[in-house]
This record gives C-alpha cells, structure tokens and sequence, in this order.
C-alpha cells in the first residue's frame, strides 16, 4: 500500500459528553489496540500498543465525519487533547458552546444518536501475516495521524479496501512464485541426485 495516501479507519467505540462546571466536553477512544478490524473476505488488520507515540506531538484536528471543514477541536489550540494509555487511543474535545456545529454534536452524543468514531492518518511501519488460508492480516506499527473525527456511519472508504486487497494479490502471488520455485529447486536439485547415483 502506498504509504503516501491518506487513509481512514472507523471502529466501533463509543463517545460520551461530560461538563465540568460550564465546560462541555466529548471523549471517548480513536482506536482500540490489539482489536482486529475486519476490512473484507480473507482481510483484517490491528493496531499495536505505541502506533500513535511518535505522532501525537504534531498539529492533529477533531472533525465531523471527516469534512475539514467542520473542526471541532485541535491540539496546538489546546481544545483536543489526545493520548495513548494501555486500551488505545483516547481523546477529549473541549466543546465551544458559541459554535452551533460544534453544540449541534454535542447534543447528538448525549442522545446516543452519534456514538462512534474514525481517524486519518498515514501508515510507517506495519507487520503483515499470511494464514495458511490466504487470508492477510496486518498489524499497524506505527502512524502519522492527521485527524480524528466523530461519525454517523463510520466505515472503510472504498479506496482503502480496494489497495488493501491489491496488496493481498501481490503478496499471494509473491508467496506462490516463492512456492514453485521452491518446488523447481527441489526437482532439479533431486534429479542432480538421481544422476549421481545413476553415474556411481
């Protein structure tokens, strides 16, 4: 996969708001570690405790439904808070009561009528496991975050599955040519010993 292209994923972890005097807040967890997400037949993936470590320095916004124009919060302007603990990847916006965007969410969250989440980031460094079915299955090392955002209908962009499953076709053929090359070499090398034995 392109490590270049922007990419988002959705999982099912719940929000709630909270208010601190007349501070209104929403919080809630990003990304769950260690938890397999599946992308599609024969595809899943997982992030790995300390993914986000080296990323959560840099200048990430809170957005709704991804749409970048709608910014809920941001870390350089204090109002996101983000940080890694051993379930994941929490995070905290600290709600702007003049902004109706913003207020609008708020009472959708604590109506349950908006509960889940999603986040854009870039991929750095990644395992990759091969079953013995053919199913692919990565395991998320580290990543350059870009943003997290609140969702109505979380859920893997097309373009994200279809490089996801090009790169399962790579790495099923490259596991296939290793294969008969493998078995050329067993041939070769046992028709070399048949010589021999014949030459003896």
């Amino acid at each position: 996969m392109d490590r270049d292209i922007r990419q988002t994923r959705s999982i099912a972890s719940y929000f709630t708001t909270r208010e601190d005097g007349e501070d209104l807040h929403i919080e809630g967890y990003f990304a769950v570690f260690n938890s397999n997400y599946d992308i599609g037949p024969g595809m899943s993936e997982s992030i790995a405790p300390g993914a986000f470590r080296n990323t959560l320095a840099e200048d990430i916004r809170a957005l709704v439904n991804h749409d970048t124009t709608l910014v809920l919060g941001r870390t350089s302007a204090h109002t996101l808070e983000l940080r890694e603990d051993e379930r994941g990847l929490w995070g905290r916006i600290s709600v702007n009561p003049k902004d109706t965007d913003a207020m609008n969410l708020y009472e959708r969250v604590k109506r349950g009528d908006v509960s889940q989440c999603s986040f854009g980031f870039e991929i750095i460094r990644e395992d990759t496991e091969i079953g013995e079915d053919g199913s692919v299955h990565w395991t998320i090392r580290e990543v350059r975050l870009y943003e997290v955002s609140c969702c109505t209908f979380p859920a893997y962009e097309n373009t994200n599955i279809s490089a996801r499953e090009e790169q399962r076709k790579e790495i099923l053929k490259r596991e296939t040519e290793a294969w008969r090359a493998k078995m050329k070499e067993r041939l070769k090398n046992g028709t070399e010993s048949n010589h021999a034995e014949e030459e003896d």
